[in-house]
Parts: structure tokens; sequence; C-alpha cells
């Protein structure tokens, strides 16, 4: 299963389509909690849509289940937390939610998971495929940078 993920900060729009046009990714699957906010630019849900589907001739499926609850996020993100409590309470966030056994593997093969941080290295789309590839067998995960 062929997989890829992007965060849009630090990325120009340019850029951004740009990359995903060549990837071989077919979707953008959003795994953000808030895709509505003026500072999500150019990658606000509806104007995602739009520039995926005229730019790069892909869907855009958001897929709220695989974002952390706010509390979640904002223990790590506005109260500075450890990263490693945040993984930890993710984990369990996802085991909770049978994430494996409720997301339908099409939407995620050939998919590119998409969420604000720069690399995936402290970002939860590292951890949602890392997951789902302990469930569902190895993945080939292509990190767009």
């Amino acid at each position: 299963m062929n997989v890829y993920t992007i965060g849009f900060t630090k990325k120009n729009a340019k850029y951004f389509f740009e990359t995903l046009k060549s990837s071989g990714a077919k979707r953008i699957v959003d795994v953000r909690l808030n895709n509505v906010s003026q500072l999500a630019g150019f990658s606000k849900r509806d104007d995602l849509a739009y520039f995926l589907r005229a730019i790069c001739q892909m869907e855009y499926v958001h897929v709220p289940i695989l974002a952390p609850t706010q509390d979640i996020l904002d223990a790590y993100k506005k109260n500075k937390g450890d990263w490693s409590v945040y993984e930890r309470q993710f984990m369990q966030l996802m085991r909770q939610r049978d994430i494996a056994g409720v997301i339908d593997k099409s939407i995620i093969a050939d998919g590119c998971l998409l969420c604000s941080e720069d690399t995936p290295t402290h970002c939860h789309r590292r951890l949602v495929l890392e997951y789902l590839a302990s469930a569902w067998g190895p993945m080939n995960i292509r990190n767009l940078q």
C-alpha cells in the first residue's frame, strides 16, 4: 500500500500543489481537527478541495476520526506539553476509536495524509500511519517535503 504525508506549514501554494501533483497520490486525506481556520491559508477545507480538483485532479476527504481531540491537542500545543505524553494519549485514542477497524483501507491507499506540521516527526499523521501499519501490515510511506 502506497501512502503519502504532507504538512502545509512553511510551504507556499506553488510548491505545495506541484509536490502533490507529481507525488502519485490520488487524494488528500485531511486528518486535521481544525481545517477552516484563517491560519490555514490556502489549505482551508473548501478552498483546498477546489484547488486539488482544479490543479491536481485529486480528491479531498476529511477524516476527523484520525485527528486528536481538542484537549489532547491543546495540552501539547498551547500548554507546551511533552511529545511522549501526546503520543501516548493519541495512540490510546486511536485504539479506543478502533480506527483500524473503522477506516476503509481504500481511503488510505494512494492517499496523502495532510496536517499542518512541516515534518512528520512531531505530527499525528505519522502516528496514524504507524498505528494502521501495525494493524494492516506494511505500508510504503513517503513523506513529501
